[in-house]
């Protein structure tokens, strides 16, 4: 019987001397989450530990809504994300020198007995890639400034690499009143890896680097993972860096 297994590694990366990346690794519920704070150094780790606290404490009642049918995967990723973000309002409320904190949230799930198809939840431009047979598809599309302006042909891939509000958010938890976030639901094959990442990957590798780092090599998440990490700080390591690699075997 096919099932998913789950391996993370988050580092501070070579220019940052805090870490404000979080992820979960909570295979027995079918669950896997990273996220990426902001909001100056303390906040910033205060918003994605507790996005991420949320995921885990919400993992089990999330699996049994899932596995009984009782709410669809769409409901049950909304809820959870509605859950986080209500959290860290919550905190930044209480704690006035947490004002303006908030993280990026990208969100894995599989529905129990029907293990072949996932669903990937996100806000923010923390992302989600598909790795299948040497090929590695996007699942997820950020939710900032630069992607409205490539999508409306303001910009070009090149020069969005350099533009000044590159790092602008559109979308995070904890940062307006409420929050959508987007949900795709994608069916999976036995040998799929699912690479969940912060923006600290992205910066420093392009898509084709990471699908070159996951077709050389030992296909299994640990070593896929380290892989992806090493490059990402070979390249420099500007920013945190934090990734998760689920495999579906």
């Amino acid at each position: 019987m096919s099932a998913w297994i789950g391996i993370g590694r988050s580092e501070t990366g070579l220019v940052r001397t805090s870490n404000q990346d979080a992820f979960a690794v909570i295979d027995h519920t079918g669950m896997w989450a990273v996220a990426d704070g902001m909001g100056g150094h303390v906040g910033g780790e205060v918003a994605a530990r507790t996005a991420i606290s949320t995921v885990q404490a919400q993992a089990a009642c999330s699996h049994e809504q899932l596995r009984s049918g009782s709410a669809s995967p769409i409901d049950v990723l909304t809820a959870l994300i509605t859950h986080a973000h209500e959290a860290i309002l919550a905190q930044a409320r209480s704690q006035p020198k947490l004002k303006g904190m908030g993280t990026t949230l990208v969100l894995l799930t599989v529905i129990p007995d029907q293990t072949s198809m996932a669903y990937v939840a996100h806000i923010g431009d923390s992302r989600a890639y598909r790795f299948r047979a040497g090929a590695l598809t996007p699942l997820t599309k950020d939710h900032s400034l630069i992607e409205k302006y490539l999508e409306r042909g303001i910009l070009t891939p090149e020069t969005a690499k350099t533009h000044p509000e590159r790092h602008v958010l559109t979308r995070a938890l904890g940062v307006s009143a409420t929050v959508t976030p987007t949900i795709t639901g994608c069916a999976m094959q036995e040998d799929d890896l699912v690479v969940l990442c912060s923006d600290g990957l992205t910066k420093m590798l392009e898509d084709q680097d990471i699908q070159r780092i996951l077709c050389d090599g030992d296909s299994g998440p640990a070593a896929a993972c380290d892989r992806l990490i090493a490059a990402a700080l070979d390249r420099g390591g500007e920013d945190n860096v934090t990734v998760v690699v689920v495999a579906y075997r």
